[in-house]
């Protein structure tokens, strides 16, 4: 019905970047925020940051000034770009979106993890 793909993750070396894209596919009546989660071996999952529909975002006090959360309503589409990128910010990082679909209630839709590292 609804689908989430994630893609961008890879290997980079501290003090660079990196764009993580999540793109919702399927029978979308309307997004009404998305987010990014990250997970590091050993941890919890943490909560990196959100997008309302609107445009406001939020962000972790672990991120803030570094990474950006942005989207393309028209691709359905959000994007993480990742700045100045610490070894700490090594983790499976997965994309999360409150959609409604068309004739269903709004629910919670999880996208496949993506890998990124941060070494050198």
């Amino acid at each position: 019905q609804v689908q989430l793909v994630g893609s961008g993750g890879g290997l980079v070396q501290p003090g660079g970047s990196l764009r993580l894209s999540c793109t919702a596919s399927g029978s979308i009546f309307k997004i009404y925020a998305m987010r990014w989660y990250r997970q590091a071996p050993g941890k919890q999952r943490e909560w990196v940051g959100t997008i309302e529909s609107g445009g406001t975002t939020f962000y972790a006090d672990s991120v803030k000034g570094r990474f950006i959360i942005s989207i393309d309503k028209d691709k359905n589409t959000e994007y993480l770009q990742m700045n100045s990128l610490k070894p700490e910010d090594t983790a499976v990082y997965s994309c999360n979106a409150d959609v409604e679909p068309y004739g269903s209630p709004e629910n919670q839709y999880w996208g496949q993890g993506t890998q990124v590292t941060v070494s050198s």
